[in-house]
């Protein structure tokens, strides 16, 4: 067990690194001077252009500039925002909280509701239940979450015009209309990943109810309700923590769109700002975050699976 974590800590090193370097070419492929941007229409002089890629390192090497971005990043500096001059950390950790609400709140929704669905596919596999309901889980793989969104808006808003949809409030400032402004977000994020959970499950479930110790159980006399839920669904949540895990970063990723659609000012929407404004040290921040925090959910799942079955350690 120990040799394992070990050596998923030095991949997860190895992929951070290779993560960091994505994250610093990437901001670099997007069209646009920074320089030309923040200097505007009335003082674009070369001059004026020069001292100021000098003053931000753009007049540097990309190498020479990846050098010293990640020399501050290992020191905790991850910059300051060209748009508005703050430390990038202040920017982030102003707007981090709203994502991570909305992410955690859809991810626990998925995964409450995706148990009991694939379960009751899986034991009522062949019926018309089973049909529809995999009809249904198809449906809501395939429907863009930015469509579902639009549509979730428009529904709610003919049916209660009075209600607020859009926008945040703190939830320790009001709990209530926090919650209330967050159920279409989290229905319109949660919907796909709660199909596809429910499909892995279905599909896991289906080959455990048919094994040797399922029939044992039952020739034992022991209820249904606890064949299913005791013993087979504790053999079938393996790959389902797995494919929880993968999906857990579409949830990080999608929430961009989300909090487009539904006005939440979270991280997805400073990074669109930060792509417009072509604010690198920001963006280059948001992104190394992003992606760190889904390769750290992959390593703790991981780290799960190996807890759930031990034949992986």
């Amino acid at each position: 067990m120990t040799h394992s974590l070990l050596r998923r800590i030095g991949q997860l090193l190895l992929v951070t690194f290779g993560v960091s370097v994505l994250a610093f070419l990437l901001i670099h492929l997007i069209p646009g001077d920074a320089a030309e941007l923040i200097l505007g229409a009335e003082d674009r002089s070369p001059e004026a252009l020069a001292a100021l890629r000098a003053d931000l390192g753009l007049d540097r090497s990309l190498f020479a500039q990846y050098v010293i971005w990640a020399g501050h990043v290992l020191q905790g500096d991850l910059g300051h925002s060209i748009s508005t001059g703050r430390p990038v950390l202040e920017e982030i950790a102003g707007r981090i909280g709203v994502t991570l609400e909305l992410t955690l709140l859809s991810m626990l929704a998925a995964i409450a509701l995706a148990i009991p669905a694939g379960c009751l596919m899986a034991v009522l596999r062949g019926s018309a239940a089973d049909a529809l309901t995999r009809l249904l889980t198809i449906i809501g793989i395939t429907m863009p979450g930015f469509w579902l969104g639009t549509m979730l808006l428009y529904g709610a808003g003919a049916i209660a015009p009075g209600v607020p949809l859009i926008g945040w409030v703190p939830f320790s400032v009001d709990p209530v209309g926090n919650l209330q402004r967050m159920i279409l977000p989290v229905i319109a994020l949660a919907l796909p990943v709660l199909a596809g959970l429910a499909r892995v499950l279905r599909a896991s479930m289906q080959e455990v109810l048919f094994a040797d110790f399922i029939r044992v159980a039952r020739a034992k006399g022991l209820s249904e309700a606890r064949v299913i839920f005791r013993h087979a669904l504790s053999n079938a949540l393996i790959p389902f923590i797995t494919s929880a895990g993968i999906l857990a970063g579409y949830l990080f990723g999608g929430s961009v769109v989300i909090e487009q659609v539904f006005a939440l000012p979270g991280l997805g929407r400073l990074m669109v700002g930060a792509i417009a404004e072509r604010n690198y040290p920001l963006l280059q921040a948001a992104l190394l975050l992003a992606t760190t925090a889904f390769v750290l959910v992959n390593f703790v799942v991981d780290v799960l699976y190996m807890a759930a079955d031990p034949r992986t350690r």
